[in-house]
């Protein structure tokens, strides 16, 4: 067996603990909102967002390519695979710590800054600062903030149409509706973080010589990064589902079902238009807080949304930081 393929192999089993962490890490932003409102049994919630990750992986392949090809540019060898492994370890640790502490940050930005940090200290590659703002900085700012825009307007909308119905009904026909926005929201997860374990597959790839282009998918990463992105998922992340779905505020069916709506449709018009590679987490949480914020602003814990936020400022160059760590210790091993 060649240094290079057990240097490519190394990467791509990082990047399959990431995206089991990912699964995990993540499950909250499919089905908290499901299950706080009791619309879904947790079990039930979690198969069907792994179901849905599988699905939405395929057809995550633009996501992919501007995760492989645009971020970081590396030159062919095993030096730059350890680069991108220690971006991959960085992620995975800030997620595990942010699991930990019941915080849903963004395993994305964990990705990025994981990547990022480890090319500014490595001495072959260079960071794509075009792209990094273009498709990262500026979803990161804007994601949140049409999420938060959104699902204020589209919460108002649901009020004022169903004012004159009786609650009780209109509770039981929310929460039924409710699983077709938990199954949109895992498709559209899926179709984004999955991709993301995908373009880091394909950048070893073709950094370890094993394919020609840094932009094709092959038909079995596409297999493994869904079913590893599911099988994390049905693994469950309880301690940010509570956050997620009690701790910033209490939900309704109607008010689950507005906020899955609206993070589901942001999630599918930059995957398949903008492919742009946002945060799931971003859209779900501030959707919340939007649906949350019409019935008063003090309704949201904003203590809560606070940590959340320093949580998500934080991310990318916590993953940064912990990446050039691993970079230094594994450089000498991928030299």
């Amino acid at each position: 067996m060649s240094a290079e393929l057990v240097a490519v192999l190394a990467v791509i089993l990082a990047a399959m603990a990431f995206d089991y962490t990912n699964g995990f890490h993540d499950a909250a932003n499919a089905i908290a909102t499901s299950v706080s409102t009791r619309a879904l049994t947790p079990r039930v919630a979690l198969a069907m967002a792994a179901v849905g990750n599988f699905i939405g992986a395929h057809f995550g392949a633009e996501v992919a390519k501007t995760v492989g090809d645009g971020l970081v540019k590396l030159p062919l060898g095993i030096p730059s695979l350890g680069v991108v492994f220690a971006g991959v370890v960085g992620a995975i640790t800030w997620n595990l710590i942010t699991w930990y502490f019941g915080l849903p940050s963004s395993s994305s930005h964990a990705l990025f800054g994981g990547l990022v940090g480890a090319t500014l200290f490595a001495t072959e590659g260079t960071v794509q600062w075009a792209t990094i703002v273009e498709k990262v900085l500026i979803p990161m700012v804007a994601s949140p903030l049409v999420g938060f825009m959104l699902g204020f307007i589209f919460m108002v909308a649901i009020m004022w149409a169903f004012r004159r119905g009786q609650p009780g009904k209109l509770n039981r026909g929310f929460r039924h509706a409710q699983t077709v926005s938990a199954a949109f929201m895992s498709v559209g997860h899926g179709m984004q973080d999955a991709a993301k374990t995908m373009g880091i597959i394909v950048l070893a790839l073709y950094t370890g010589g094993f394919q020609d282009s840094a932009t094709h998918i092959p038909w079995w990463v596409f297999w493994t990064s869904a079913a590893v992105l599911a099988a994390g998922t049905y693994a469950g992340g309880w301690r940010i589902i509570r956050t997620l779905g009690r701790k910033i505020i209490d939900l309704g069916p109607a008010e689950g079902f507005a906020a899955e709506t609206v993070a589901s449709s942001v999630l599918f018009f930059n995957a398949l238009v903008l492919h742009a590679p946002i945060s799931t987490t971003h859209t779900i949480t501030s959707a919340i807080m939007g649906v949350g914020s019409t019935k008063r602003l003090s309704a949201v814990r904003w203590n809560v949304a606070g940590n959340i936020i320093l949580a998500w400022i934080t991310t990318f160059p916590a993953a940064a930081f912990i990446a050039c760590l691993v970079y230094f210790a594994v450089r000498p091993i991928f030299g």
